[in-house]
């Protein structure tokens, strides 16, 4: 099958003052990969993925989803053309529960005004299927701000799911995990990757490898190097700037 262009930027840029944080990168995710974004700290990767989402503009260049131009749209208007965006510290809301967390996120696509829209049943039966898709399904009714950190992370997961996303950007997903808790983080970013793209940044090697088609290295704001996980584990540049020199 063909691949088909998701995502795409040309000449990406965001400078702060002096500071290139992401300075012309031209960058392509194709639909239904899962992409990791690796480089030391300072890369850019946290500024390159809030550009991508909207979250902050852009100094210069284009970014283009789904075959339309949306450097211009904020993040809430690219959350209703499908990109969800999971922050780098958990995001959720605490005194709420599990339920009424993935309810709001599914609200805000299926009944982004008071008027017409989805009935609550639909809500919450969309809501119920996103917590179970992540593992949450026997915690729906617990508290948020008291769960553990591993199960924080996932519910942030499943908010983003509750979106329907075509595009789910991770943030960091694994910082803080357990071993365990990683393993079940990396078999549910397998079961998200059958309906949507996911575009992860990440510092836990073992997570990428197992993950990612395609690894995405970014040195000082610049597209250092792309390719398959084998293509970057042996790419010299890569093991000088950031994964060490080889045995």
């Amino acid at each position: 099958m063909a691949e088909v262009t998701l995502l795409e930027t040309r000449g990406l840029s965001r400078h702060f003052d002096a500071l290139k944080a992401v300075d012309g990168v031209d960058f392509k995710l194709n639909k239904g990969e899962i992409r990791a974004i690796i480089g030391p700290n300072g890369a850019g990767k946290s500024t390159f993925v809030s550009l991508l989402s909207g979250r902050i503009p852009p100094s210069a260049g284009q970014v283009f989803f789904d075959g339309e131009d949306v450097t211009a749209l904020p993040a809430h208007k690219r959350v209703r053309r499908g990109i969800a965006y999971t922050f780098q510290i958990t995001n959720i809301y605490p005194s709420l529960t599990v339920l009424e967390n993935i309810e709001i996120a599914v609200q805000n696509r299926l009944k982004p005004s008071l008027f017409g829209g989805a009935s609550e049943a639909e809500i919450n039966a969309e809501a119920i299927k996103a917590a179970e898709a992540v593992g949450l399904g026997d915690r729906l009714n617990e508290t948020a701000g008291i769960l553990a950190y591993g199960h924080q992370r996932l519910l942030e997961v499943a908010m983003g799911l509750g979106l329907r996303p075509k595009l789910l950007i991770l943030d960091e997903p694994t910082q803080g995990l357990s071993d365990s808790e990683i393993a079940n983080f990396i078999e549910v970013v397998k079961r998200v990757n059958e309906t949507a793209t996911v575009l992860l940044i990440e510092h836990n090697m073992d997570v990428v490898l197992a993950l990612a088609d395609r690894i995405t290295v970014l040195e000082r704001g610049q597209l250092l190097a792309e390719g398959t996980p084998d293509e970057i584990v042996d790419n010299a540049a890569v093991q000088a700037a950031y994964l060490g020199e080889p045995a």
